[in-house]
């Protein structure tokens, strides 16, 4: 290559480093700016009226799983957190499987529709995105009460005779994340479902497979990506859902959203929520990569 070719590859660099600059100075800024703020505080003194102290502790890190006993002061295991936690990650991984249940042929429905049809049913997919979330959630709060809706028309059918105790637990908490988070799984599938060639379902049946086996070994590794994407776009909110849990909630099913804002509220901790919000992170993270490269190695044996 010669210098003059060299000098011009430099200049094509520098000039898109300088293009993209403003959008990655806001990036620096917008997200990673804050969550080293957070990271920062993890590692501070608790103050005594909801701030920090400039002192190095380890104290908001130790918090996520040990206690101080009240009487004491030895340290035991937070059994309440882990609950938290677990609660947390089980109704996110129900919603996940729920969404992708009703998703999966939503989007398979929508993606065989004619063209002009297929339009009309994306454009209702994405109605609710018009919306803002505290209005959905209380809509789903209207829908579950015990004159809501549900209770009213399995009264006027006789199907029971007391209104059902819907709100204020783990169920009415799933529903509400499932229809929140429904579309973010069904766009994605159909995405994948609209690329997929029709014509290897005639090869299927022609090889004599079952509509089981067609679905097992021909469609579900083709849109495995859409599963994908739907699957972590699901997760990740959902985990860390801060108003559907306490709006459907009531508060008497703490999940680790409302924990850390509680951390940051009346519990006057900013240490320990800080703390608990980057592990939050990292555990969704390494979740991440551990199936990024699950999905490389299964890639690479074909």
């Amino acid at each position: 290559m010669s210098p003059a070719e060299k000098a011009q590859g430099a200049r094509t660099i520098r000039n898109a480093w300088l293009l993209s600059a403003p959008a990655l100075i806001l990036l620096t800024v917008a997200a990673a700016g804050p969550l080293l703020i957070v990271l920062v505080y993890s590692f501070l003194l608790k103050g005594q009226y909801g701030n920090v102290e400039w002192g190095f502790s380890l104290d908001g890190w130790r918090g996520i799983l040990f206690t101080k006993d009240i009487f004491d002061d030895t340290m035991v295991l937070a059994d309440a957190h882990l609950t938290i936690f677990w609660r947390s990650v089980k109704l996110s991984i129900l919603t996940t499987l729920i969404t992708f249940v009703v998703g999966f042929p939503t989007a398979w429905f929508i993606a065989t529709r004619p063209p002009k049809a297929r339009a009309l049913w994306l454009f209702l997919i994405t109605i609710p995105f018009w919306t803002n979330l505290l209005i959905r959630t209380y809509a789903i709060n209207e829908v579950l009460r015990k004159e809501g809706l549900v209770n009213a028309v399995l009264l006027k059918l006789g199907v029971i005779e007391v209104p059902l105790d819907m709100l204020y637990g783990p169920f009415a908490i799933f529903v509400g994340m499932t229809y929140v988070y429904l579309p973010l799984m069904v766009l994605p599938l159909f995405a994948a479902i609209d690329r997929f060639d029709m014509r290897l379902l005639e090869a299927g049946y022609d090889l004599y497979a079952s509509r089981l086996q067609v679905l097992r070994r021909v469609i579900l590794p083709i849109v495995k990506p859409g599963i994908v994407a739907g699957s972590i776009l699901v997760f990740v909110p959902s985990l860390g859902a801060y108003v559907t849990p306490r709006v459907l909630g009531g508060g008497k099913q703490m999940m680790i959203g409302n924990f850390i804002e509680l951390q940051f509220g009346q519990g006057r901790n900013w240490p320990l929520g800080s703390a608990l919000s980057m592990a939050l992170l990292v555990v969704v993270m390494v979740a991440l990569l551990i199936y990024v490269r699950f999905a490389n190695r299964e890639n690479a044996h074909g």
